[in-house]
């Protein structure tokens, strides 16, 4: 499965100092995991950290999980020996903390080589440079930082993220654009599965991929949120044969529900059948 087709419903953050952590993410529902170097490491377990990570993928069945390692910032004094490790790491992308350039995923890349780069989008230059950043050949995906994004912003935390629209969807815009995988940030309140729910559907509204997660109790809520539901499969494909008869016959005009069926209809539809083809196939 290519990285573009692939779920990416529920990703999940595991600390790369925490070996227990990372067994237990092999058992997971999870349709990626951000293995983390950077926030979640301590200073003084950073290099302990990078030798458990290594090991832990060299040796560990993660099995259709796609597995992303956040680095430290370049410009720290971890940060390079992360890149050089992580290059001959068992991972499917690099994860670099506050991308604000096209030059920043440009110097990773000179040192990962031609391992898939993903950016963390926190910052508001970040926000103001997302199209530039996303149009790098080698950059894949994107991840909303939305704690600090809160923080640059001196925002308060509301449940419609009012504070933040501009950014996030000046990300969005730009990985649409370019055929980028986004998804969105954390919802730090763990326990509180209803105000998860609503963050998810309005993630999943906005057009995110998924939801970044901090914990194994979120992982049920994002993985029903961000996959198509019964009701919106069984319209697709009433849809699609609706729209081929109507070809068929030579009408040019298919109704479905009372509403009319165009390409762009169809197209959609298309898409909703094909991820839940791809989502039975990472969970079969």
């Amino acid at each position: 499965m290519s990285q573009r087709a692939r779920p990416y419903r529920s990703v999940l953050y595991i600390p790369a100092s925490n070996t227990r952590a990372m067994e237990k993410a092999k058992t997971l529902p999870i349709d990626a995991i951000i293995f983390d170097l950077e926030d979640a490491v301590a200073p003084a377990e950073k290099e302990n950290a990078r030798g458990l990570l290594a090991e832990a993928l060299a040796t560990g069945d993660y099995g259709k999980r796609m597995r992303i390692v956040r680095i430290n910032d370049l410009n720290t004094e971890w940060g390079p020996s992360d890149a050089a490790a992580v290059k001959d790491m068992k991972c499917d992308a690099v994860l670099l903390p506050k991308v604000e350039s096209a030059a920043q995923v440009q110097a990773l890349a000179d040192i990962t080589g031609d391992l898939p780069i993903w950016a963390m989008m926190e910052t508001p230059r970040g926000m103001l440079n997302a199209h530039e950043i996303a149009l790098h050949p080698m950059l894949k995906g994107m991840v909303m930082g939305t704690n600090d994004l809160a923080k640059e912003l001196q925002t308060r935390f509301r449940p419609d993220r009012l504070p933040m629209q501009a950014g996030l969807g000046l990300c969005l815009l730009a990985a649409k654009a370019e055929d980028v995988v986004i998804v969105d940030g954390v919802y730090n309140a763990f326990k509180d599965a209803e105000g998860l729910q609503v963050e998810c559907d309005q993630g999943r509204d906005m057009g995110f991929d998924g939801k970044t997660l901090i914990h194994p109790a979120q992982v049920a809520v994002a993985n029903a949120a961000f996959a198509p539901s019964e009701a919106e499969i069984d319209l697709a494909r009433r849809q699609i044969e609706a729209f081929a008869q109507a070809e068929a016959d030579g009408s040019g005009v298919a109704v479905v529900d009372g509403k009319i069926v165009e390409n762009l209809h169809v197209a959609t539809a298309q898409e909703i059948i094909a991820k839940a083809d791809a989502i039975a196939e990472l969970e079969a």
